[in-house]
């Protein structure tokens, strides 16, 4: 992951959380889905969050499953201050400070998620982290990404950076603040919902789908495990 977008969520990370909402006019039902989307047989799981930020999204999964041990991984240090923070001298939830595509993994996960994180890699390296993330669930294991998806064409591209930068300027958030978050997105490489789930399917699994869409936020949701007719 390039430096330009460590540094962009290093200066940003102490007002994260608070501008997550303005950012993302779909906030319930984005994160409220992908939470949804991640169910574990195991009462006590094991789960891994990839750019992990400050733990937003570990939280709402921290809250469905009180008995998981978490491991969030994130290239910020900056960042992970604040999911320290938030979940104080919890024993059951680990950092690691480094880049999540070449970390070297010694465990298995009953589940691996991450939100908003993963569009920022190339579309070589995407695929091979889903490859990795494959490798690294144990069977019956799920995969939630809460991320964002390229249109079809450059038309719907700039339509969903329209209504996005509509929504946001009326959400109350500082123009700076604004113009922070559009100069951030710039560097984003987003791949299309087909394509991603084209490399979920090429990385083994066995059912995936994009299951919530709103413009340019999506959630996906892949199962390792048979396929069942």
């Amino acid at each position: 992951m390039s430096d330009i977008v460590k540094q962009h969520f290093d200066a940003v990370a102490p007002q994260y959380d608070r501008q997550r909402r303005q950012l993302i006019p779909c906030f319930d039902d984005f994160y409220g889905i992908a939470t949804d989307m991640v169910n574990c047989d195991n009462e006590a799981p094991r789960i891994l969050d990839l750019g992990a930020g400050t733990g937003l999204f570990a939280s709402f999964i921290r809250s469905k499953n009180p008995k998981a041990s978490l491991t969030l991984i994130d290239l910020s240090e900056e960042m992970l201050k604040g999911a320290r923070l938030r979940f104080g001298d919890d024993p059951s939830v680990s950092y690691i400070a480094a880049d999540y595509t070449t970390y070297p993994y010694t465990g298995k996960y009953d589940a691996i998620i991450s939100s908003l994180s993963i569009h920022h890699l190339t579309h070589p390296a995407k695929r091979a982290l889903l490859r990795s993330i494959h490798g690294l669930l144990v069977d019956g294991g799920c995969f939630v990404n809460a991320d964002q998806a390229a249109g079809t064409t450059p038309y719907w591209d700039n339509y969903y950076m329209t209504q996005w930068q509509a929504a946001i300027k009326q959400s109350g958030l500082a123009n700076d603040a604004i113009e922070a978050s559009i100069e951030r997105r710039k560097v984003d490489i987003n791949a299309t919902v087909q394509d991603q789930l084209d490399w979920l399917r090429e990385a083994g699994f066995a059912h995936s789908d994009c299951v919530y869409k709103h413009h340019g936020f999506a959630v996906f949701a892949a199962l390792k495990g048979p396929c069942f007719s």
